[in-house]
């Protein structure tokens, strides 16, 4: 089966620069659900169909080919760009924008199309209001006869509520010579696919129709409202889909996850999180409340609160938050804690050990079983270059420790509060680097800073 996807239109009711097709809901561009319907589907070969704004959507898609249309001169033309991909097998043809079908229902289509020896098959569903939209014309042996547009429609055609959902499953050769007959003698110059169902009778072919129940999924997308309610519906079944695989979520109205997500079992969700990208979640962790995590592995038992989490690792039994931000860049050791106000970046925590409040840590290399105290700072900047810091295994670091890279703690060692090291400490020594105290006693009074009672 070939997919043809249609995604050549400006989408001029989005008001956006951006082609309709890349807007994105559940953390992908709207091309990009309906290319993973039509694989999920069985379709051995995707070539969307480009035209406004090409190259950004070139750049988007992966595994797929390309047809340009120069012009948009309707569907039909559109399809025609894609001709030569077209051989002896099925054509699938889906819409850019209709981000909601699923790769169930067109795997449902396509064996109904193959049992029913179809040249072509139309997907359709009931429409409570089906103004604006195709009717489909059956005959008395349900054949679909031919698809008439609104504009067209006399009074007893609008009232058939069976709309065209521009999604259609055609054999290869005769969607070829269908395409050679369609015409653009209409108001708007434009080749319709629709035409080349009525070509197909004409030829007494056999064009049916696969209706579904749920006519959300052939909702398409034109403006940013509509958007908002596809992903509003995506949302509703990401998260029914992991509720029902085990996963705990306790305020399903107050928690976002997007559709490249994985969570195993046990997993609990608080409310007010956002979970992104290619998240994956091991089972018994606990989310939130209130955590943003996005294209990380977070392990099994561990419990992030009150946090943002960026393409970093979290391993076993580890506790993050509340209040931490843990950037780009970290691989964390299990069983470990990064506190309250603990700020990492592009660095390796081992296992076991602590930075409990107030820290920050970039470009780190922090072995097992260490504590870092509050306050302490990897100073990884020197105006022009970062530097990594080393803390090895075992040591300890005092509050208000800056570490001034590149430097190394070494095994067992200890950095004394208020320490700023500069030279790389030796293992099982202790680092002090601070001014001696001195008491200048009756100095306040000397000096008239004492207030008089009065």
């Amino acid at each position: 089966m070939l997919a043809v996807i249609l995604a050549a239109g400006e989408g001029k009711r989005m008001y956006s620069k951006r082609p309709k097709v890349l807007h994105e809901l559940c953390g992908k561009a709207m091309v990009e659900h309906v290319a993973d319907c039509a694989r999920g589907a069985g379709a051995s070969e995707t070539v969307v169909v480009v035209g406004h704004g090409a190259a950004e959507v070139r750049d988007k898609l992966a595994g797929v080919k390309f047809a340009y249309q120069e012009q948009q001169l309707g569907t039909g033309h559109a399809v025609m760009q894609a001709e030569s991909f077209i051989a002896s097998g099925d054509v699938l043809v889906l819409c850019g924008d209709t981000p909601l079908l699923t790769s169930e229902t067109i795997s449902r289509m396509y064996r109904a199309h193959k049992q029913g020896n179809c040249h072509a098959t139309v997907l359709t569903a009931d429409f409570e209001d089906p103004y604006n939209y195709g009717r489909i014309i059956r005959d008395a042996e349900g054949k679909v006869i031919s698809i008439v547009e609104e504009r067209d429609a006399d009074s007893e055609q609008k009232k058939i509520r069976e709309i065209n959902s521009g999604i259609y499953l055609f054999d290869g050769p005769s969607l070829k010579e269908a395409l050679k007959g369609l015409k653009n003698d209409n108001d708007q110059k434009e080749y319709y696919l629709t035409d080349a169902i009525k070509i197909l009778n004409e030829k007494n072919l056999n064009v049916r129709a696969f209706k579904i129940e749920d006519p959300e999924e052939i909702m398409g997308v034109n403006n940013r409202l509509q958007l908002y309610q596809a992903a509003s519906i995506m949302t509703k079944r990401i998260l029914e889909k992991h509720m029902l695989s085990g996963v705990t979520i306790i305020d399903a109205a107050n928690t976002y996850i997007e559709a490249g997500v994985k969570i195993e079992r046990d997993v609990t969700i608080l409310p007010g999180c956002m979970l992104k990208g290619s998240a994956y979640i091991e089972e018994d962790a606990i989310i939130g409340p209130y955590t943003t995590i996005s294209d990380s592995h977070v392990g099994k038992g561990a419990h992030i609160q009150n946090s943002v989490v960026l393409e970093s690792r979290i391993g076993e039994g580890t506790t993050v938050g509340p209040f931490a931000y843990l950037r780009p860049g970290n691989v964390i050791g299990k069983h470990a804690k990064v506190g309250d106000f603990v700020e990492m970046k592009n660095s390796n925590f081992g296992d076991h050990s602590k930075a409990s409040h107030l820290t920050y840590v970039g470009d780190g290399d922090v072995g097992s079983g260490v504590n870092l105290g509050c306050g302490v700072v990897f100073v990884n900047y020197d105006g022009k270059k970062k530097h990594r810091t080393k803390v090895e295994d075992n040591s300890f670091v005092g509050c208000n420790v800056n570490l001034v890279a590149p430097v190394v703690v070494g095994k067992n060692s200890y950095v004394a509060a208020g320490t700023t090291v500069t030279r790389s400490v030796p293992e099982e020594s202790l680092a002090i680097g601070r001014a001696r105290q001195e008491n200048i006693e009756g100095w306040v009074r000397r000096k008239g800073l004492i207030k008089e009672e009065e």
